[in-house]
């Protein structure tokens, strides 16, 4: 398995062409559209919700991005859908939508977002959630986690969608709610054979880690996270097949 041809040849738009400063915020439906007219693969974040569907937003939290707060997997798709994106104008948008208005016109990154909270095995719903709502989409797209308890749930539940390992240097200041134990193991990326991995996107300020060559020499498509600008794009080309971008145009 393998990512189709489509991940290479265009940059790819972290969480959707968004720019809260002209009205559009991240994973929002206006970011989606842009995207798609600029051109640009997409990323995006799936959450949970309390009924069991898949909802493209990034925190599990509400309030960096809404009026409202508390936990989006405490609320119901119908109660998300109605929440208003602040900035934005749009409404937080089921993933079901998103791929009827991207219809296979550009290649889905899609990042499962982690519900054990600490890289876990207490996963599940949200990964069938999302396998349930791709089963009827003809478009290119690839799921990736930095769970890989759910990299491996999706090699069962849809299998024929290619998959990748999110990763990270794992700094303890930026991964608090991660044991020490687990990001010490998850750092050098030891899951990626075993999940059925074709891709990694690992962090950009880390690209030069031994272990991403290894994978790169073995086959692996490597993609980074998150470029900001043309210089950071034109280092991190050095080493990657392609990048997930935001701030700038790639």
């Amino acid at each position: 398995m393998s990512l189709p041809a489509s991940f290479f040849d265009r940059p790819i738009a972290h969480r959707a062409l968004h720019d809260r400063k002209a009205g559009r915020v991240e994973n929002s439906m206006k970011s989606i559209k842009a995207a798609i007219e600029a051109g640009y693969g997409i990323e995006m974040d799936v959450q949970l919700t309390a009924d069991g569907h898949a909802m493209v937003f990034h925190d599990d939290v509400l309030d960096r991005l809404t009026a409202q707060d508390g936990a989006v997997r405490a609320r119901t798709r119908a109660g998300l859908e109605a929440i208003a994106l602040t900035d934005d104008g749009g409404t937080i948008p089921s993933l079901e939508d998103v791929l009827a208005l991207v219809d296979g016109r550009v290649p889905l990154l899609i990042e499962i977002k982690d519900q054990d909270g600490g890289m876990g095995p207490d996963i599940g719903p949200l990964e069938q959630a999302t396998a349930d709502a791709l089963k009827p989409y003809a478009g290119d797209v690839a799921l990736m986690s930095f769970n890989p308890h759910s990299v491996t749930k999706l090699a069962e539940l849809a299998p024929d969608i290619p998959r990748g390992l999110v990763t990270s240097s794992y700094q303890a200041q930026f991964w608090p709610e991660v044991p020490d134990q687990v990001r010490d193991r998850l750092r050098d990326i030891p899951d990626y054979d075993r999940v059925g991995a074709c891709f990694i996107s690992h962090e950009a300020g880390d690209l030069d880690r031994p272990r991403v060559a290894e994978l790169k020499h073995q086959g692996a498509a490597i993609l980074c996270w998150t470029i900001r600008s043309a210089a950071a794009e034109a280092e991190a080309r050095r080493i990657v097949d392609n990048v997930t971008f935001e701030g700038y145009l790639a």
